[in-house]
C-alpha cells in the first residue's frame, strides 16, 4: 500500500528521524511522537494507517495502549518495538492485539519488510487477544536477550493462540521441555493439563498402553482399566521429549491419531476423541532417521508443522551473564547465600563450550553457590570447576555396567517419569516381553534362523520356542546373520 499515514510513538528522537526517513523514502506519510497520549488522540481523531509504537514511553505502557487502539479501531495494524527482549514482552504484544513484535535492535530492512505486509495483507490476521497474568513477569520460563532467542520468543508469540503441532529440537540441556511449557502456559490451552512423556524412559513394550491405555484384561497383568496420557492430557498438551527414540510400531499409532483425530485403548473398541495438542521434542536428527528408515517420514512431517531449533549455549554466549544472574537469585531465593562473578570469571564462562548447556551452568551455579564462601567467584575458581567437569566426561568411559545395572537404571528412569504416579498395571509381564524380545531375536540371528539351534542355545523347548515367535511376531529369516 503505497502513500500510507504510518504513526510512530517513540521517545528516542533518533528512532524518530531513522523511521520518518526510511518511510518517508517508501512515499509513506509519517508523523511521530515522544509519547503514548499524542498517539491516542491521532488515533481517536481517526488518522493513520498504521501504527508503530514503542512499549516504554513518559506517560504509559505502549503494550496497555493496544487494547484501547483495538477496540475503537479493530481493523488499524500495530507494530511493536520493545528493548525489553523478553519472551513475555513478545507474547503479551501478540496476544492483545499487534500484527507483530519487533525487538531493539531491529533490523530497517526487516522493518519496511513488515510496513509493507501490514498495509497488504487483508484484516483479521491478527490473533485474538487472551489475558496475561499482571506477575507473569517475575515468572519467565526462558531467560536470553540474545539474537538467536529473539527469533525464538518471536515465533512462540506467534504460536501462542494456535493450536498447530510443534516439533523442537536442541541438543540436551538447551530447555526444549521449558519451550513446551511456554507454549502451554501461555497458550490457549493453558487452563488444561501439560503432561509430558519421556520416550526414552519407556520401554518398547509399554509404550502403547502407556500413550493410549489400556482395558482390563487386555493383556495378562491389566487387572483394571488404566488411562493413558493421551486421556490425561484431554483439553491441554501433551509433550513427546525425545521423539526419536520412539519404536516404528508405535510410531505407526501416533501416525494414525495425528491423521483421524482419535485413538483406542489398547484392548478396547470404542474411538477417543484426541482433544490434545501435541509438542514433540529431539536431540536426534529426524531427516536422518527418516533416510535409515528408523522414523517415519510421514509422521515426521505430521509433527513437524512447525520446527523449533533451540540453540545450543556456545552459540548465544552473550546471554550467559543473564542466565547466571538467574540461577544465583534462585538459590538465594532457596536460602543459600548471594554470590556474583568478577569479570573474568564470567569471560571465562564465555569461551568454554558447554556440552551440557543451560542445564550444566544451571548446575555450575548451584555448586558455587553451595561449595564457596566468597560472595565474588573470580575466574581461578571458575577455571578449577570445569577443568573437573571435563576430568569427570574422561571418567564416563569406564568399564560397561551390567546387564542386570542396564535395566535397573532403564526401570529407574521408567518410574521416575511418572513423577508421584504408577505406571499401568501388568508391569511385571509387559516388562518380561520387552526383554524377551531382543533376546530371542539376537538368537535367532546368531544360529542364522535355524530354531531348533535356537531352541537348544536358549534353553527352551522347540514348540515353546515357536509358540514365543508366533506371540511376539518375530520373523524368521533362514540363513541370514
Amino acid at each position: 500500500m503505497s502513500g500510507a499515514t504510518i504513526l510512530i510513538a517513540d521517545d528516542d528522537r533518533a528512532i524518530r528521524t531513522v523511521l520518518t526517513q526510511a518511510l518517508g523514502r517508501q512515499g509513506h506519510v509519517v508523523r511521530t511522537t515522544g509519547n503514548a497520549a499524542t498517539l491516542w488522540q491521532w488515533v481517536k481523531e481517526g488518522e493513520g494507517d498504521l501504527v508503530i509504537t514503542d512499549v516504554v514511553m513518559p506517560d504509559e505502557n505502549g503494550l496497555d495502549l493496544i487494547p484501547r487502539i483495538k477496540k475503537l479501531r479493530p481493523n488499524l495494524r500495530i507494530l511493536v518495538m520493545s528493548a525489553q527482549n523478553t519472551l513475555l514482552t513478545a507474547v503479551k504484544a501478540t496476544e492483545r492485539g499487534a500484527f507483530e513484535y519487533l525487538p531493539k535492535p531491529f533490523d530497517l530492512r526487516e522493518l519496511i519488510s513488515v510496513v509493507d505486509r501490514a498495509l497488504s495483507e487483508p484484516a483479521g490476521a491478527e490473533a485474538k487477544a487472551h489475558a496475561v497474568d499482571a506477575d507473569g513477569e517475575e515468572q519467565l520460563p526462558l531467560i536470553g536477550r540474545s539474537q538467536a532467542m529473539q527469533e525464538i520468543y518471536r515465533v512462540l508469540a506467534r504460536l501462542m493462540p494456535t493450536d498447530l503441532t510443534v516439533m523442537i529440537y536442541g541438543e540436551s540441556g538447551t530447555g526444549k521441555e521449558l519451550v513446551a511449557r511456554a507454549l502451554h502456559d501461555y497458550g490457549k490451552r493453558r487452563r488444561g493439563t501439560f503432561v509430558a512423556v519421556n520416550m526414552a524412559a519407556i520401554p518398547r513394550e509399554l509404550i502403547e498402553s502407556e500413550l493410549f491405555g489400556h482395558e482390563k484384561g487386555a493383556f495378562t497383568g491389566a487387572t483394571v482399566r488404566s488411562s493413558g496420557r493421551f486421556e490425561q492430557a484431554a483439553g491441554g498438551t501433551l509433550f513427546l521429549d525425545e521423539i526419536g527414540d520412539m519404536p516404528l510400531e508405535a510410531q505407526t499409532r501416533l501416525l494414525r491419531v495425528l491423521q483421524e483425530g482419535e485413538y483406542t485403548t489398547v484392548g478396547g473398541r470404542t474411538a477417543i476423541r484426541a482433544d490434545v495438542r501435541i509438542i514433540a521434542a529431539t536431540h536426534r536428527d529426524l531427516r536422518q532417521m527418516v533416510r535409515q528408515g528408523l522414523f517415519r517420514e510421514d509422521l515426521y512431517y505430521r509433527l513437524s508443522v512447525v520446527p523449533i531449533r533451540l540453540p545450543p549455549l556456545r552459540e548465544r554466549t552473550e546471554d550467559i551473564p543473564e542466565l547466571v544472574r538467574h540461577f544465583f537469585a534462585e538459590a538465594q531465593d532457596e536460602g543459600l547465600s548471594g554470590k556474583t562473578l568478577d569479570g573474568e570469571a564470567m569471560d571465562a564462562l564465555k569461551t568454554y563450550h558447554w556440552p551440557g548447556n543451560v542445564r550444566e551452568l544451571e548446575n555450575l551455579v548451584r555448586r558455587l553457590a553451595v561449595l564457596y564462601s566468597q560472595e565474588t567467584i573470580d575466574r581461578e575458581v571458575i577455571e578449577s570447576e570445569l577443568s573437573e567437569g571435563k576430568a569427570a566426561e574422561k571418567a564416563v568411559a569406564a568399564p560397561a555396567e551390567s546387564l542386570g545395572a542396564a535395566v535397573e537404571h532403564h526401570l529407574r528412569s521408567y518410574f521416575a517419569a511418572h513423577e508421584d504416579g504408577l505406571p499401568a498395571s501388568g508391569l511385571y509381564d509387559r516388562i518380561l516381553r520387552e526383554v524377551e524380545r531382543p533376546l530371542i531375536e539376537l538368537s535367532l540371528s546368531a544360529t542364522r534362523g535355524n530354531q531348533i539351534r535356537a531352541a537348544k542355545l536358549l534353553g527352551l523347548n522347540r514348540n515353546t520356542l515357536r509358540k514365543k515367535i508366533r506371540d511376539l511376531d518375530i520373523q524368521v529369516i533362514r540363513g541370514l546373520k
